[in-house]
């Protein structure tokens, strides 16, 4: 994934990033051997579903240092799993201010984690959230002018969706958006 990322990154017009990190998460689906999707699925695994692209939805964040907490975030298959929570992103999205907390996952190597949820979940997006960065996997845009990018286009399910033998961190409270983020992976119909 982290390959897919930096082609992602190397490519000045964000729309088409966009199209290219699409068709790479659909061939990682579709021929990964820890794909999410089981073997027996991927026969007829036609690719992921997505809102339309949405320029609005793409934002610069300034990162403020918060100093460092410890988190337990409750996983889809019950449980917690420990993060430290170092940082928020500040940015304005559809007209209004928010912050998100950034984590940093020690369990894996090390990593930001951004999960988030927002109007869509359940209506549209898994219940659970959905993520925006994963440095670990190399799931990130990088910065802007000093600003990270938080382009809610690129917003991806966790792997439990497709997989129930999955276990994933879900957003905590302190992540929830009031808006609707109709940008990124979305339900299939």
């Amino acid at each position: 994934m982290a390959e897919l990322y930096h082609e992602v990154r190397a490519e000045p017009e964000p729309t088409q990033a966009w199209d290219r990190w699409r068709e790479g998460r659909d061939l990682l689906f579709a021929t990964h051997p820890r794909s999410p999707i089981p073997p027996s699925g991927r026969a007829d695994f036609d690719g992921l579903a997505y809102f339309d692209y949405d320029p609005a939805a793409r934002v610069l964040a300034q990162v403020a240092d918060t100093g460092t907490r410890r988190h337990q975030l409750s996983m889809s298959g019950g449980g917690t799993h420990l993060v430290t929570r170092f940082a928020t992103a500040s940015f304005e999205l559809y007209g209004s201010a928010f912050g998100l907390e950034l984590y940093w996952l020690g369990d894996f190597r090390g990593g930001l984690f951004l999960p988030f949820r927002d109007a869509t979940n359940g209506e549209g997006t898994y219940a659970g959230g959905r993520y925006l960065l994963d440095t670990l996997k190399g799931e990130d845009l990088g910065t802007e002018n000093g600003l990270l990018i938080l382009d809610f286009n690129f917003a991806y399910h966790p792997p439990c969706l497709y997989n129930q033998q999955w276990s994933c961190p879900l957003a905590p409270p302190a992540n929830r958006l009031p808006v609707a983020v109709h940008a990124g992976e979305r339900q299939s119909d």
